[in-house]
């Protein structure tokens, strides 16, 4: 088997490069931009393994792309090149519309000539799998979960952005038979995440005795899925899923912001106790919330544990454990980053797009 992955060099996709090379026989080709959020050094152990191939092509670039397939001749692809944070969707949307929405929609009509030249097995074992977000759905109240009959509704131009692309996949697979499947993910968190998103932004400000800013009143809930989880989820879908369908994914954790921030400075005050006494949750401040923040979200995964052999063998503790550790352990990594691309600063205040 040969994988294509688009957006391999970020948080998720690295982190499903280095299940597939370790866990799997697969082949793997690497078709990301190397934006800010590739990761450095997050595929070291696996590039010069000889299942594992680079092109740095922007998923806009149909013609290169077009060239790529014909290189490779790929049998499955696992689609996840995307613009991915809400607040800087905030500042800049026509960027997340660009990529997300044109560039998905630029890898299918590149797709979908592929697959049509393929012949006999090759064109019968054929798969595309489209990585999406719960986000897409909206927000929930105290109670309910999402499910894969919920209506979309999304709020942000990112999760606008998702939903956008997510029908156009669907629309390839109906118009066109292209085989395809969908899965929408709750949050994300592990090693490697780029320090803007929640969880690794708290740890670093936390290892450096920082301010620890939390949106409104630290209420907002989501469901947190460990990173590895959600690559053998993938690897799960595309071996046992059903063409056609959509499968949601999340990790059983629902948990508000604030009580992350405070099982952060619990975890940092254990793993690296102040000599003067002093706790962590005395860092944590309240701030202006997010434009449009959603309330609450929470992913029923009843359809993939039933119809493949995935759940998730994190819980939250245990895989929140684990990411701290590796942020103190890896504090060059994140000072390389913070010094190059993200400096720390809040983002999605702007009053006027650009």
């Amino acid at each position: 088997m040969k994988i294509l992955v688009t957006g391999g060099s970020g948080f998720i996709g690295s982190a499903l490069i280095r299940f597939l090379i370790s866990e799997t026989n697969a082949s793997v080709v690497n078709v990301d931009a190397l934006t800010y959020a590739a990761v450095p050094g997050a595929l070291d152990s696996v590039e010069n393994d000889r299942r594992y191939q680079f092109e740095e092509v922007n998923i806009c670039d149909g013609i290169t792309l077009h060239n790529i397939f014909a290189k490779h001749s790929p049998n499955r692809v696992i689609h996840l090149a995307a613009e991915s944070h809400v607040d800087r969707s905030i500042d800049s949307p026509a960027a997340f519309v660009e990529t997300n929405v044109l560039g998905t929609c630029t890898l299918l009509e590149v797709v979908l000539k592929y697959w049509r030249s393929l012949n006999g097995n090759s064109r019968e074992n054929f798969k595309f799998h489209h990585v999406s977000t719960d986000e897409v759905y909206g927000s929930l109240e105290t109670s309910g979960m999402f499910t894969e009959d919920s209506p979309y509704n999304p709020n942000s131009p990112y999760s606008a952005s998702k939903a956008s692309s997510d029908h156009f996949v669907r629309a390839w697979h109906t118009t066109y038979d292209l085989p395809v499947t969908i899965s929408n993910c709750s949050n994300n968190y592990g090693i490697y995440q780029f320090p803007e998103k929640l969880i690794p932004l708290m740890i670093i400000n936390g290892i450096l005795w920082k301010p620890l800013p939390i949106y409104g009143k630290g209420e907002n809930i989501r469901d947190w899925l460990f990173v590895d989880d959600h690559a053998r989820a993938i690897w799960s879908i595309i071996d046992q899923g059903t063409i056609g369908e959509t499968y949601n994914v999340g990790g059983g954790a629902e948990m508000s912001n604030l009580s992350v921030v405070n099982m952060i400075c619990d975890i940092l005050d254990d793993l690296l106790p102040d000599p003067k006494n002093r706790s962590r949750n005395e860092l944590i401040t309240f701030v202006k919330d997010r434009p449009g923040h959603d309330f609450r979200y929470a992913i029923d995964s009843t359809k993939i544990c039933n119809q493949t052999d995935w759940s998730p063998q994190e819980n939250f503790e245990t895989g929140l454990r684990q990411t701290v550790r590796w942020f103190i352990e890896n504090k060059k990594w994140w000072q390389l980053v913070q010094e190059g691309t993200y400096d720390g600063g809040r983002l999605g205040l702007n009053t006027k797009i650009n």
